[in-house]
């Protein structure tokens, strides 16, 4: 009998790259008239940002920081109007109101009346009727450190981003956080798991430095997936191809489990790269035979988008990810 019971994905990342995806994946959260099945999302989101509004927030009132967990609940948002707007509503104006946005102080004040923020994660989502479900990776209060190619370690997403020297690697302190039992039983059911796309060091790495996810990831029989970036993203992977991006994942999360790369195979328009090339970014190279050398299949498809930034279409990203996720479901069945 065929299987129709949702396709279980799992999305793990952080900052627009995630919020694109589940954009994509929200169109499948239906059953098609053919009776295929729905797709069933949980999205697993770094904690780590310390800038903007997020961080004056962090900072000023001891919370975890809100605004990527705030994306990716607008992105699932199955109101996608108005609700969604005020959530995405930034003050232009006001004492100590402007630079935040509507949705982060709506979270931090749910966190304070309900004393948790995985709690007023999950009672804003009912809100925003989001298709899905959203956890930061751990609900401990997690700074990002990261060791320079010169040995100088710097302390705190932000600055780490605006380094110039190459990361070696990335520790979060404290060091020993738990996630939540939820994100891993989530991580155990799933049909794929992906990774990205987004900042390599600073939205992906961070859920992979929580103890306890990537060996949920590595015992999970669900197929593994990691969405490589475009371009280059300086102060943080300059001169880094496909493969590199695979083994600092590797690397920090002490072993492989990555059973797929997916690349973006579709032309960047010579405009676009001449406008990346004055922030010193250029296209990631896609050295297949090296990721094939490590053990991992290829997906290439046309993925980017061109807009006023360069960045993963949302359907074509939920399109593959779709894909793997019935290849998930099918190889669990053998």
């Amino acid at each position: 009998m065929e299987d129709l019971s949702p396709l279980r994905i799992v999305a793990i990342g952080g900052g627009t790259g995630l919020s694109s995806v589940l954009q994509g994946l929200k169109r499948y959260t239906h059953p098609a008239d053919s009776g295929a099945p729905a797709v069933d999302i949980t999205a697993i989101v770094t904690v780590t940002d310390d800038g903007g509004s997020s961080g004056r927030l962090r900072r000023e009132f001891d919370v975890l920081p809100p605004g990527d967990i705030r994306n990716c609940m607008v992105a699932l948002s199955e109101d996608s109007a108005l609700l969604s707007r005020l959530f995405q509503h930034r003050f232009q104006a006001g004492r100590g109101l402007k630079g935040h946005s509507f949705g982060n102080l709506f979270l931090m004040a749910l966190t304070q009346i309900m004393g948790d923020f995985p709690d007023a994660v999950k009672a804003s989502s009912e809100v925003l009727k989001i298709a899905g479900h959203i956890y930061p990776a751990t609900a401990a209060d997690v700074a990002l450190e990261a060791t320079l190619a010169d040995g100088t370690r710097v302390l705190g997403e932000t600055r780490i981003s605006r380094s110039r020297q190459g990361i070696r690697s990335i520790r979060l302190q404290p060091r020993k956080v738990r996630p939540l039992a939820a994100a891993l039983s989530a991580i155990a059911e799933a049909d794929v798991i992906t990774l990205g796309p987004g900042s390599l060091f600073t939205s992906v790495i961070p859920n992979l430095l929580v103890e306890g996810i990537p060996q949920a990831i590595r015992a999970s029989n669900a197929l593994k997936a990691y969405f490589v970036n475009l371009m280059w993203q300086p102060g943080e992977t300059l001169e880094f191809s496909a493969s590199d991006h695979v083994r600092a994942i590797h690397r920090h999360a002490s072993g492989k489990f990555l059973d797929y790369a997916v690349v973006n195979t579709r032309a960047i328009t010579s405009a676009m790269k001449r406008r990346y090339a004055r922030e010193s970014a250029l296209p990631v190279e896609n050295d297949i035979d090296a990721i094939f050398k490590m053990g991992l299949k290829v997906v290439a498809e046309n993925l980017a988008s061109h807009g006023d930034t360069l960045k993963h279409d949302p359907n074509a990203t939920a399109a593959v990810a779709l894909k793997l996720a019935q290849e998930g479901r099918r190889r669990k069945r053998r």
